[in-house]
């Protein structure tokens, strides 16, 4: 399998954003007078979008607090995206070598967390590796698993979804890219564990970000 395009999850794959997300929504509960939650269960509650991280959060009695309890974690969370967020160790030197291969792979970022927020996250940590092109969530785009924005993406990029690989850390990103025909490689330094990756259909586990440079000369499967 010859590969033309790297498309990466941004949370749990490239950036450790657990504790920023965690302590926004925690605050954001917790001047409601609801309950808060240790940061591991974050772990399990990110993934989808805001929007079901937060009905996650919420206790099923405070359901109907969803809408103002949203608009609270999205204000709380854009003024505090990146005081603990970092890269993972080695995504750095991956995406250098990525850069340095002749030809150099299109490299992108589709996530769910709201677009602004996903620009501005991966303009402050990576500010010397310049993506081809990075989408979060956007208005009036369903967000992940569906593949509507993952094929616009490969469109955007000039790469027939085939020849793209989609490193994530969650079966979320493990289905996009199977609905998307694009081979779904999962990052086991993320968010979720083996298990769920394997159930999911990922092609390959990489448990260090160098090993996702090899996966460019050979099929995952292989």
């Amino acid at each position: 399998m010859h590969v033309d395009a790297v498309i990466f999850d941004l949370d749990g794959t490239l950036a450790d954003t657990l504790r920023d997300i965690a302590q926004a929504m925690d605050r954001v509960l917790a001047s409601a007078g609801l309950p808060t939650h240790d940061e591991d269960s974050y772990r399990r509650f990110v993934g989808r979008g805001a929007r079901v991280l937060v009905q996650l959060a919420l206790p099923e009695e405070a359901r109907d607090q969803e809408e103002a309890v949203l608009a609270a974690f999205l204000a709380d969370y854009g003024e505090h995206l990146v005081i603990a967020t970092r890269p993972y160790p080695g995504v750095d030197a991956l995406l250098e070598t990525l850069a340095s291969r002749a030809p150099r792979p299109r490299l992108a970022v589709l996530s769910n967390k709201p677009h602004d927020a996903t620009q501005r996250v991966v303009a402050t940590i990576f500010p010397h590796h310049p993506f081809d092109a990075v989408y979060g969530q956007r208005p009036d785009w369903p967000r992940k698993p569906d593949p509507a924005s993952a094929l616009a993406l490969a469109a955007e990029l000039g790469v027939e979804p085939t020849r793209c690989l989609f490193v994530g850390d969650t079966a979320v990103d493990m289905e996009t890219a199977l609905r998307a025909g694009m081979t779904p490689v999962g990052c086991l330094w993320g968010f979720r564990d083996r298990e769920e990756l394997i159930r999911a259909g990922a092609a390959a586990l990489v448990s260090r970000p160098a090993e996702i440079d090899r996966l460019l000369d050979r099929s995952p499967t292989s």
